[in-house]
């Protein structure tokens, strides 16, 4: 039965990371295609997240199966209810991924490249590396190393928040010289997501410190 709960947690865990890989990349390709404003790009991004709902809630499933069968304590029981709160972030995060791309679309060939270059790239970029940093505590098992993880993913959450706050303070400075002004007022609001996005990190990363040292739940 031990062998059997051991096959069960891994394929949890499994499952639930390559959705967060999946997050990764789709954030990632969005990079790629501020530069080119391509909706093709767009497109791959968004195929990257697709069916996460479905995919959440199969791991959801499995987890109260596994419960209901083996009664795990302690240590594994936190494994159990954080991965199930992380499907949760996880779905939020891509639903978030998906309005980013969809506001983006609507306005990337029309608002100054300068901004997007100068702001909305490192934003992303730092939400990225938060993504990043935050799914590789699924894999750490010392206590200072994930600790130490925890307080990277913090780190770059804060420079997406200071990096979307300097630029909504700089388009809105600006607002009575740009034409069009409701165009920016609708890349500020998809930027929000990615804002968004590196807090769904932030909470994933704070969900795997208590699996693997307890504690209690801090999330965004």
């Amino acid at each position: 039965m031990l062998v059997n709960y051991e096959e069960k947690l891994n394929e949890i865990k499994q499952k639930t990371i390559d959705i967060a890989n999946g997050l990764i990349q789709a954030n990632e390709i969005i990079i790629d295609a501020f530069n080119t404003c391509e909706i093709e790009k767009f497109n791959e991004a968004k195929s990257c997240i697709k069916n996460v709902s479905n995919k959440t809630t199969d791991i959801d499933n499995s987890i109260i199966t596994t419960l209901a069968l083996y009664s795990p304590e302690a240590r594994d029981l936190r494994k159990m209810v954080s991965y199930f709160k992380i499907t949760n972030e996880l779905l939020r995060a891509s639903v978030n991924t998906r309005s980013f791309i969809k506001g983006f679309i609507e306005i990337c060939n029309q608002v100054d490249m300068k901004i997007v270059k100068e702001y909305a790239i490192p934003m992303q970029k730092s939400t990225v590396e938060a993504l990043k940093l935050a799914a590789q505590m699924f894999n750490i098992c010392c206590e200072n190393e994930i600790q130490e993880n925890y307080s990277k993913v913090l780190i770059a959450e804060n420079k997406t928040d200071d990096l979307y706050e300097i630029i909504e303070n700089d388009i809105l400075k600006q607002s009575k010289k740009i034409k069009e002004f409701d165009k920016y007022h609708k890349m500020l609001s998809a930027l929000r997501k990615s804002e968004k996005i590196a807090d769904r990190a932030m909470s994933i990363a704070s969900l795997l410190l208590f699996a693997k040292i307890g504690g209690e739940i801090h999330q965004v």
